[in-house]
């Protein structure tokens, strides 16, 4: 596809190309690119504009469409492009974002993961010296936190570390892997040493979903197979710390560009919300307006939405291909989950608009995604990545 639609950040264009993808193989059915037709009658400026955008934005559409149906790169092409990134002295990042942006090749993604977050460094001379480095930071943090009597800890901090402890078991429910006893250690070890050394937020809850995208793919580079059969229970505790360090800085350097998420009355999501109702307003004005005439408020669904980043709203074997996206758009990741959300929720505009305020609220809490493929999760993101090619070079509709 060509790389004129529109440029993501200062740094680099976001190229859409399932071929360097070729992570959904299954995918055989059209993209979705098109923008809702409301037919209002009376011609208002919005819909104007609107339609005068769709039409310009047809080409883009097909491209888009063209580049996941045409023909496909083989897995070996895909790599290699990857490779060759890699394998430099200096990787140079705005390349990488721009295959990361369709999908990472599995085996690749913990090292890919680690570049993109800034965690390890685009020299390859000094990468193993930090990582050996920030891994020992963080055991001693963890001794320093962590692993003391709780007569050493406030009163603040142990109400804390128990909420973390009820949190834990409560992660990723229908995966099994979670739910064993090791697993939820590590998981409140990362947490509680993160919300120690974040004070301006402290634990949030929402917060525990975000560490496992980076558990499982870091854990991967030890365990093979399926989650469904992996055990962490004869793995040497030098390899847990450093999975668990891993996640932590990744989870840490994450939270920075999003640090206003988790503060008090959490005002980031809040405002990213708002953002979310003004572009489904935009694109699908009869959805929009069935939902306030409803009295349905965003607010009820969306909050879940930006705190768990979806993990919680699609099966947990596509959140790392998502997440491949979110964190190869770095800085721009908040503004673009606006997008993301809107083409998610507007999977099921037709559904929507047959609900009242009570089937919605129920629709939206228990989405039907659990048969979803890659299939579903990359028209997802072609559409949103059409909308912000069309509305945020004019993003006046978004003002808050």
């Amino acid at each position: 596809m060509s790389k004129g639609s529109q440029e993501r950040s200062p740094s680099y264009q976001r190229s859409f190309s399932q071929n360097d993808a070729g992570t959904s193989d299954d995918m055989d059915k059209s993209m979705e690119g098109g923008v809702r037709n409301t037919n209002n009658s009376d011609g208002n400026t919005t819909d104007n504009k609107l339609t005068s955008s769709t039409s310009k934005n047809d080409d883009a559409a097909k491209e888009v469409q063209n580049s996941a149906m045409g023909t496909r790169a083989t897995d070996s092409a895909r790599v290699t492009k990857f490779t060759k990134e890699l394998s430099g002295q200096m990787v140079i990042l705005e390349r990488l974002r721009e295959l990361a942006w369709s999908g990472v090749p599995p085996y690749m993604r913990p090292n890919v993961w680690r570049l993109l977050l800034g965690y390890a460094p685009p020299n390859s001379d000094r990468r193993e010296g930090v990582l050996r480095r920030k891994r020992l930071e963080y055991l001693d943090c963890v001794a320093q936190f962590y692993d003391i009597p709780d007569t050493e800890r406030s009163a603040d901090e142990i109400n804390m570390l128990r909420q973390i402890a009820i949190d834990c078991p409560r992660t990723v429910p229908d995966v099994p892997f979670f739910q064993q006893a090791q697993v939820q250690k590590s998981l409140e070890r990362i947490l509680y040493t993160w919300a120690i050394r974040h004070p301006a937020s402290g634990y949030v809850q929402g917060i525990n979903d975000l560490v496992t995208p980076f558990l499982v793919v870091f854990l991967s580079e030890y365990l093979e197979g399926s989650i469904d059969s992996w055990s962490i229970s004869d793995m040497s505790s030098g390899k847990i710390s450093n999975i668990e360090a891993d996640c932590y800085w990744c989870l840490s350097k994450l939270l920075d560009g999003m640090q206003d998420h988790y503060t008090f009355a959490q005002p980031g999501i809040q405002r990213l919300v708002f953002k979310l109702k003004e572009l489904v307003r935009r694109i699908d004005e009869p959805v929009s307006r069935h939902m306030e005439d409803q009295g349905l408020e965003y607010l009820q669904f969306a909050f879940r939405w930006f705190n768990c980043l979806l993990i919680r709203e699609i099966p947990f074997h596509l959140v790392t291909r998502l997440w491949d996206t979110y964190l190869a758009e770095g800085d721009a990741l908040p503004d673009f989950l606006v997008y993301i959300f809107a083409s998610f929720l507007l999977t099921w505009s037709d559904e929507l608009q047959k609900l009242d305020f009570q089937g919605m609220v129920m629709f939206l809490q228990h989405l039907p995604t659990q048969n979803w493929t890659y299939q579903e999760l990359e028209t997802v993101l072609s559409r949103a990545y059409i909308w912000h090619s069309m509305f945020n070079s004019s993003p006046s509709h978004l003002a808050s």
